[in-house]
């Protein structure tokens, strides 16, 4: 899943691609280089981000979809929380919801429950402006299964049929950098709950931390909690450096399909 963040303050690319034209041929670039999603997001969802509006959040997003759409066969999914802009995007030709406060904002189960599309749904303890603050946890791996189950039931009893879920662990989103290194070390026992498995750990912090470098130079670390994403269960790894994370995924399964 190649990143594209349609936004002017994403920590690693924001500002980037504000334009239409621009965001286009980001996201070809990246099916391109082997993607087959491209994420479309819209609101900042770093630490300390502030919220956006839902018409600001519709104006960056629905132009772009619908440009890709136009132009690719790939799929396309939406970054975002908001009811109206799930609904708006699905009619633009969004392919999946990624949602990273799992259908807890004001009318997105209800939208979701009557869309066909799969909903990706992601841990957050917290909100992006505080969830960094002081994350506690009795057991993160535990707590977010926990959760992630929780939100499961409230949406099947809601109407999402369970095959349209994925789920996601949510690296980086109110965890401490040892939270983080304890999910990717035993990610597999997510795979427990049946679901694909989505993770997004590209040029976050929890790579800056180990390597103690800027944003900028973090594609081999990132690359790196991939491949480990990939030997323990993941499915979906959604990342900024599609190219470098190709190569090392083919690697990875041809390994792994080796009896």
């Amino acid at each position: 899943m190649g990143v594209l963040n349609v936004t002017p303050d994403s920590f690693s690319d924001g500002g980037r691609h504000l334009a239409v034209q621009s965001a286009v041929t980001r996201g070809l670039e990246v099916i391109e280089q082997g993607a087959s999603f491209v994420d479309v997001g819209g609101e900042s969802t770093r630490p300390g981000a502030a919220p956006v509006t839902t018409e600001e959040e519709l104006r960056r997003v629905i132009p772009v979809i619908e440009a890709l759409k136009r132009q690719t066969s790939a799929l396309i999914s939406v970054d975002t929380s908001t009811a109206r802009v799930m609904s708006e995007a699905y009619q633009a030709g969004a392919d999946l919801i990624n949602d990273v406060r799992a259908l807890r904002c004001d009318g997105a189960l209800e939208v979701c429950s009557a869309m066909p599309i799969p909903v990706c749904l992601m841990h957050m303890q917290g909100e992006p402006g505080s969830m960094q603050n002081d994350p506690i946890y009795e057991d993160v791996v535990s707590d977010v299964a926990l959760f992630l189950e929780e939100r499961i039931r409230i949406c099947e009893e809601a109407g999402v049929d369970r095959r349209r879920i994925i789920i996601d662990p949510g690296f980086g989103f109110g965890k401490t950098l040892m939270h983080n290194l304890s999910l990717l070390k035993n990610l597999e026992k997510f795979k427990q709950l049946g679901l694909p498995v989505l993770v997004g750990m590209s040029r976050k912090s929890m790579v800056g931390q180990v390597l103690k470098k800027p944003v900028e130079n973090r594609v081999i670390g990132s690359v790196a909690a991939a491949v480990i994403a990939a030997m323990n269960g993941a499915s979906i790894i959604r990342v900024h450096d599609v190219k470098q994370t190709v190569d090392a995924i083919k690697m990875t399964r041809a390994v792994m399909g080796v009896n």
